[in-house]
């Protein structure tokens, strides 16, 4: 079965925020007071959100506050089940739960 790539916060960020609004990263980082380099290397894959920029990017686009770092959470941990791959599986319950 072929599972879809998960979508990186950055991935998010450029194709449903940044083209669609016409923004640039440059503009983007300026207006939040962030680097421009912070908002380059999150689009490109090479950073990811924290808690700071997860509370600028919320409020500069409206959304709750921990979406983005919800995104990034959900990210991390599909690519960490996708690299554990069968090593999941051989990890057993705790007996002591199962009852």
């Amino acid at each position: 079965m072929r599972t879809v790539a998960p979508v990186s916060p950055g991935e998010m960020l450029e194709e449903e925020f940044l083209k669609p609004l016409g923004l640039t990263k440059y503009r983007l980082a300026k207006d939040i007071g962030v680097p421009p380099q912070r908002i380059g290397d999150i689009v490109a894959g090479k950073r990811a959100i924290t808690a700071d920029t997860d509370l600028r990017l919320c409020r500069y686009f409206g959304l709750s506050d921990g979406w983005w770092l919800r995104g990034q959470a959900n990210y991390d941990m599909a690519i960490a089940r996708e690299a554990m791959g069968e090593t999941l599986s051989r990890i057993p319950r705790c007996r002591l739960l199962a009852a």
